[in-house]
């Protein structure tokens, strides 16, 4: 069980985010590092914090845009070392995109573009740069990077656990077995994953938690209009005393 520096709960969580939009809107508390995976592709990443264990947070089909920063610098003010890999450097590097609509066009066809193994190879090498510094590493991610995140506990080494938000590709991934524990959370009324496919990915990972919360997809990003306190708090609850249980020394 790993000992986790900082704890502040959701509502401080909230106090974060309002700091970090502040910072974001001048510097970054972190810095951008690059990457090389084992395909010699060099990706940059944002990474922040100095604590123990380590997260790789895994972007939405957005880029590591503003809200992808903040969000590992919230985790960061938690106690953790958190990167986020820049997944569309593979095909438009530096890419950020906000929420509007075309923005959500632009995103899939972009996300179209990166095949899931490559993405992976970016995640492992964010994974890698993490564990060469001496941290356990855990993979969260959200939208895409949800489905990512669950992926990367079935199929990459080293992962020491993960946390997967609404990720619409995890239904037909659910037969994979991960190496690692994994928590899922999904929203109830998300327009992009049935309950059909909560109901699958339950019935196929029995001792997988998978929570389910009256909100829709998104929500736990609070740039979007879907955006719902009540669920994001509960999960990130969770998410953190999940963390702390199963994270090793």
């Amino acid at each position: 069980m790993a000992c986790l520096p900082l704890r502040f709960g959701a509502e401080a969580f909230h106090l974060l985010a309002e700091l970090c939009r502040a910072i974001n809107a001048g510097d970054d508390m972190g810095e951008t590092i690059s990457l090389t995976a084992t395909d010699g592709h060099r990706a940059s990443a944002y990474m922040a914090g100095n604590g123990r264990p380590a997260l790789v947070v895994v972007q939405e089909i957005f880029g590591v845009n503003s809200h992808i920063r903040s969000v590992v610098d919230r985790f960061a003010a938690e106690g953790f070392t958190a990167i986020a890999p820049a997944l569309f450097d593979r095909v438009e590097p530096g890419l950020e995109l906000g929420y509007e609509a075309d923005d959500v066009t632009e995103g899939r066809r972009l996300r179209a573009l990166v095949p899931t193994e490559a993405a992976l190879s970016d995640i492992a090498a964010a994974v890698d740069e993490l564990a060469a510094k001496g941290h356990p590493v855990a993979v969260i991610g959200y939208c895409w990077g949800g489905s990512l995140a669950w992926a990367s506990a079935t199929r990459l080494n080293g992962v020491a656990a993960a946390v997967g938000y609404y990720g619409g590709e995890i239904a037909k991934m659910a037969h994979e077995t991960p190496r690692c524990p994994v928590m899922l959370h999904f929203g109830e009324t998300d327009h992009a994953i049935p309950m059909s496919d909560v109901d699958a990915v339950r019935a196929a990972q029995s001792d997988v938690p998978v929570h389910v919360y009256p909100a829709g997809h998104g929500f736990s990003c609070d740039a979007r209009g879907s955006y719902h306190a009540e669920s994001h708090d509960l999960a990130l609850e969770r998410t953190l005393d999940f963390l702390d249980d199963v994270m090793p020394e």
